[in-house]
This record gives structure tokens, sequence and C-alpha cells, in this order.
């Protein structure tokens, strides 16, 4: 396997994760109560949507098809999601406790893809970039989880 096709291989799987993210956001925002809430998680949606289009935009300039959908596995978690909701009152820190799940699993993956040492320098740049934006959504899922369950 060449470089390019390690970097367009690691690129695709987290344009996947991040698709997934910006999407679980969405959803969350359609969910909750609390209007502050939706708002923060509507901007992390944006935000995460910017991260894909930068990713895919690295997948081209190397020659390769970016991903534009999601994991199966995400698809799958989304609908057991909602159904839970339809069994049960889904309360913003329920949505919180979600959300911030996620964050954790697409944390780690860019974590993951950070200590690749087969990807390329200029890959790597780029990931790190994203990863700002990732582990700041991920700290304030993890703040905003932690004030939930501390007012409960």
């Amino acid at each position: 396997m060449t470089s390019t096709d390690h970097d367009l291989k690691v690129l695709n799987s987290l344009i996947e994760t991040t698709i997934d993210s910006a999407e679980g956001y969405g959803e969350a925002a359609k969910d909750a109560e609390n209007t502050r809430y939706a708002a923060t998680f509507q901007q992390r949606a944006a935000e995460r949507r910017q991260v894909v289009q930068t990713l895919q935009q690295q997948v081209r300039s190397l020659g390769g098809t970016p991903e534009d959908d999601g994991t199966i596995l995400a698809k799958a978690h989304r609908m057991f999601v909602e159904l839970r909701a339809k069994m049960s009152s889904k309360d913003d820190t329920a949505i919180v406790d979600e959300v911030e799940r996620g964050e954790d699993h697409i944390k780690a993956k860019y974590e993951d893809a950070m200590k690749d040492n087969d990807v390329t320098a200029g890959t790597r740049s780029l990931i790190n970039e994203a990863y700002v934006s990732v582990k700041a959504g991920h700290d304030q899922m993890r703040d905003l989880k932690h004030a939930l369950h501390a007012n409960r």
C-alpha cells in the first residue's frame, strides 16, 4: 500500500466518523428541550460539516474519492437511540449523555490517526488541525454532561 493509499484510507475513515458526529449533533438539536442546548448542538454540527469538507478536499487533492456518508454502525446506533427515545421520555441530560459518548468515540478515532506513523506529514498536519475542533467539542460536551449531572 502506498503512503497516498494509506492517507486516503485514514482520511475517509475520519470523514465517515465526522459525518456521523455532525448527524448526531443534528439529531440532538432536534430532540433538545432547552433552546440553548439546541443552538450549541447546531453550531457543533456545522463545525463538523466544515471539518468533513476540509478532509474531503484533502482526499480529492490526493487523487482519491472522498466518503460522503457516515458509517453503517452509526446509522444503526441512531435508529436504536430513536427507538429508545420513542419508548421513554428523553430529557436534555440523556441527550447530552448520548452526544458525549459519541464525542469520546470521535476523539479516540482522531487520536489514533494522529499516532499513525504511516500517515504523511501533510495529512497528519490536517488531522491535527481538525482535532482542535473535535477536542473542543468533546470537552464542551464533557463539561456540559458533568454540570447537568451535578444539578440532578
